[in-house]
C-alpha cells in the first residue's frame, strides 16, 4: 500500500517531528525514528522550524536518511532564521536544512506558509531552481489557499516548472473544514497526494483528553478547545464504541478513518514516547467498516 507522489514512493505511515526538540531530545529522537523505521514506517516529516532547528538535527544527527524519504518544510513567516519565501530567503533555508539534515537533497521540500508579498512566479521559479540544481526532489505546499495553489500548478504546467506533488493540511476528525471543500477540490483535481497534520487533533482525539480529566501534553492548552466541545463528544463516543467493537486504540481509529479519505495518502502524525508508537503504525492494518467509517464522518459533522 505505497502512493507514488512524483519520482518518490511512500508508504501509509508518516512519523511527525515537530516534538523533536520541544519534548523528545537527541536521544529519544533517534530511538522513536529507529522503532518507527523497524514498524514499517519510510516517511519523515520535519520543518526548519521545529524545535528551534533542532528537529532536523536530530534526524541528521540519527543518520540513516537513505531508509526513508524525509520531508521538511521552508518559510513559516516567524521563523528566526528565514522568514517568508523570498527568493533569496528560500534559497538559504534550503542550504540551512541540508547541512542540518546531513544530507545532500531533500526528498520533499514544502512551503510551510504561504507568503503573498512574493508573486506565485518567483516562489515558483525558485522551488523549480532547486529541483534543477539537485538539492531537492519533489515539491509540496502547506497552508496555502485554494486560489493560490491552484495558481501556482497552473503556472507550473504552462512554463514547464516543477509542480507540487503534495498537499499538507490541517485535517481531522476534529478540524474537516480546514480541508474538506475548495481546498480538497484542488487536490483532487490535481492529483495531489494529501499528509494532514493535527491529524489526533494535538492528541484530543486518543482518548486521553477528557472532561475533568488533565493529561501530561505539551498541547493539553491546545486541546482545550476540543474536550468539552459537542463535536467532540461526539467523536469520542464513535471511537470508544469502534474501540470496543476492534479492540484497537482511539488513535489508530482516528487515523484510519483519515487514511480512508480521497487523496490521503497518510495522515501525520507524532510521538513522544516508544510506548505512543504503535497505535500509529497499526493505522494502515485495521480495517474499518463502512458503518464504521459512517460513524465517523457523521459524528465529527
Amino acid at each position: 500500500m505505497t502512493t507514488t507522489i512524483g519520482s518518490l514512493t511512500v508508504g501509509p505511515r508518516c512519523l511527525g517531528t515537530n516534538v523533536f526538540g520541544r519534548s523528545v531530545d537527541a536521544a529519544g529522537a533517534a530511538r522513536i525514528l529507529d522503532a518507527f523505521v523497524d514498524g514499517g514506517g519510510d516517511h519523515v516529516d520535519t520543518a526548519a522550524l521545529y524545535g528551534g532547528t533542532l528537529s532536523e538535527s536530530y534526524i541528521g544527527q540519527w543518520g540513516k536518511r537513505d531508509g526513508v524519504v524525509i520531508a521538511t518544510k521552508i518559510g513559516w513567516p516567524d521563523d528566526a532564521n528565514h522568514p517568508g519565501l523570498q527568493p533569496a530567503t528560500m534559497r538559504a533555508a534550503v542550504d540551512g536544512c541540508l547541512q542540518r539534515l546531513g544530507t545532500d537533497r531533500i526528498d520533499l521540500l514544502y512551503t510551510h506558509h504561504d507568503d503573498e508579498t512574493v508573486t506565485v512566479p518567483e516562489i515558483i521559479d525558485t522551488l523549480d531552481e532547486l529541483v534543477r540544481a539537485g538539492k531537492v526532489r519533489e515539491i509540496a505546499a502547506s497552508n496555502l489557499s485554494p486560489e493560490r495553489l491552484t495558481e501556482s500548478l497552473e503556472y507550473s504546467a504552462s512554463n514547464g516548472k516543477a509542480a507540487y506533488v503534495a498537499l499538507q493540511p490541517h485535517y481531522s476528525l476534529m478540524s474537516r473544514d480546514t480541508y474538506e471543500g475548495p481546498l480538497a477540490a484542488v487536490a483532487e483535481k490535481f492529483d495531489l497526494a494529501v499528509f494532514p497534520y493535527f491529524s489526533l487533533a494535538m492528541g484530543f482525539l486518543t482518548g486521553k483528553h477528557r472532561p475533568g480529566v488533565t493529561a501530561d501534553s505539551v498541547r493539553a492548552g491546545g486541546v482545550a478547545q476540543y474536550v468539552d466541545s459537542d463535536r467532540g463528544r461526539k467523536v469520542l463516543a464513535a471511537l470508544d464504541a469502534i474501540a470496543a467493537a476492534t479492540g484497537a486504540e482511539l488513535a489508530t481509529i482516528a487515523l484510519a478513518w483519515l487514511g480512508s479519505r480521497k487523496q490521503v495518502a497518510a495522515p501525520i502524525a507524532s510521538a513522544r514516547k516508544l510506548d505512543q508508537l504503535p497505535a500509529l503504525l497499526a493505522a494502515p492494518s485495521l480495517h474499518l467498516t463502512q458503518p464504521h467509517l459512517d460513524a465517523l464522518t457523521a459524528a465529527s459533522a
